[in-house]
């Protein structure tokens, strides 16, 4: 199965990373505006109609389960490993489990990788770009 992979350096200790993955208010900095449920261990969140059940969380691990309703990326595991290394959190990007590689995931790793610059950017410098102000990789979104 292909995964989508990437990789970030962030000026800040892997606390602070770890806190902005796992508070729904630190979601909505940096991925999406409307984010709402819980996004430590054992809670879901969600926003869009997409379903997230976050499965471990620790400061080196936070590791997501998708449950809909978007078919090509059901049963995907999004893991976030967090790596302290020369002064910046390394943030090891994954989201395993796609069939095959279709189209909608070329897009989907364009936009996990301006995601997890929108990160970067919150975590440094407390303003990210989450969606709907996000980066647009193509004409109509």
């Amino acid at each position: 199965m292909p995964d989508i992979l990437h990789l970030v350096g962030i000026a800040a200790e892997p606390q602070r990373v770890f806190e902005v993955l796992t508070t729904v208010e630190g979601v909505r900095h940096w991925w999406d505006e409307k984010a709402s449920g819980e996004a430590a261990e054992g809670g879901t969140f969600e926003f869009r109609g997409n379903r997230f059940k976050v499965v471990h969380a620790d400061p080196s691990l936070v590791t997501w389960h998708y449950s809909g309703p978007a078919k090509e990326w059901e049963s995907t595991e999004i893991t976030f490993r967090l790596e302290w290394r020369d002064g910046q959190t390394i943030v090891l990007f994954k989201q395993a489990g796609w069939r095959e590689p279709v189209e909608f995931m070329h897009h989907c790793s364009t936009k996990w990788a301006t995601f997890l610059l929108s990160l970067k950017d919150y975590v440094e410098h407390g303003d990210g770009r989450p969606s709907p102000r996000d980066t647009k990789i193509a004409v109509n979104g």
